[in-house]
């Protein structure tokens, strides 16, 4: 009789950190891939963000999510991660990559992947799609008391590039929320700030050759930045994957890679 293989793993928890502009429901799907795979999982909703996407843009303009800021909104993911029973596995996508990040640095983490993540403060592009996507959410000479909410068009340059339109319409219709503009500036301050020289856990980042809203080599350049010798830092770039990654149809290859990448972590 066969007897079930079982692994030894650095944490049997994973923590899903949502991105800007939508719903926590994005990880629906991937929270039943790894618990299926014997993780315990969350994906907490943002503050002011824990109802369906269609609830959220019916408040619009919401002064609540206009507030939010990113100093705060880490410091919320920090007192979740804080109360765990263990040190989780962190993944994040978009500013959600960008607060793994920081909480990789507070040393809050046993591992973390930084999906698409937005950059820290003082990574830069000069691709044109990046300004493009996020100009009208960076809402300059527009008041910051009023949250801001993508235009569909919008939404299909930035998320859903290359998508069928019926596609493209339901992610529209099922996961889009009001964010932030502040939040969204605060990525060029020192609330985004790594120090990109001190020893971490191991980083994942993955990166999709489509994505406007967060080109592949903008990707890049936040993972080359880490230079400790002595941490595990790794890159993995996908071809055809846009921003709305967490939904395409191809996301089950990229949680695959993910959960492949942590069976082969050392265990210290």
């Amino acid at each position: 009789m066969e007897q079930a293989i079982t692994y030894k793993r650095i944490s049997n928890t994973i923590v899903f950190i949502t991105g800007a502009f939508v719903s926590h429901t994005s990880w629906d799907n991937w929270k039943l891939y790894f618990e299926s795979r014997d993780y315990q999982t969350l994906a907490p909703a943002w503050p002011h963000k824990d109802a369906s996407g269609c609830t959220l843009r019916q408040r619009q303009p919401d002064a609540n999510i206009a507030s939010q800021r990113l100093t705060d909104l880490t410091n919320y993911f920090a007192d979740i991660v804080k109360a765990l029973p263990e040190k989780p596995i962190l993944i994040g996508h978009s500013m959600g990559g960008l607060i793994v990040q920081l909480l990789v640095q507070q040393g809050l983490a046993i591992a973390g992947v930084a999906i698409h993540s937005l950059q820290p403060k003082g990574i830069f592009t000069f691709k044109y799609s990046f300004y493009k996507a996020g100009w009208g959410p960076l809402g300059f000479f527009t008041s910051t008391k009023k949250s801001y909410l993508m235009s569909f068009s919008e939404w299909q340059f930035a998320f859903t590039n290359g998508m069928p339109y019926e596609q493209q319409k339901q992610a529209y219709y099922d996961l889009l929320t009001p964010e932030s503009k502040l939040l969204v500036r605060d990525a060029i301050t020192d609330a985004a700030k790594i120090d990109f020289k001190r020893p971490h856990v191991p980083l994942l980042f993955m990166a999709g050759t489509c994505d406007n809203f967060i080109p592949a080599s903008l990707n890049y350049s936040n993972f080359k930045k880490y230079t400790d010798k002595n941490s595990i830092t790794d890159y993995k770039e996908f071809e055809g994957r846009n921003h709305h990654v967490l939904g395409q149809a191809s996301w089950p290859e990229n949680a695959a890679y993910i959960n492949d990448w942590l069976n082969n972590l050392p265990l210290n």
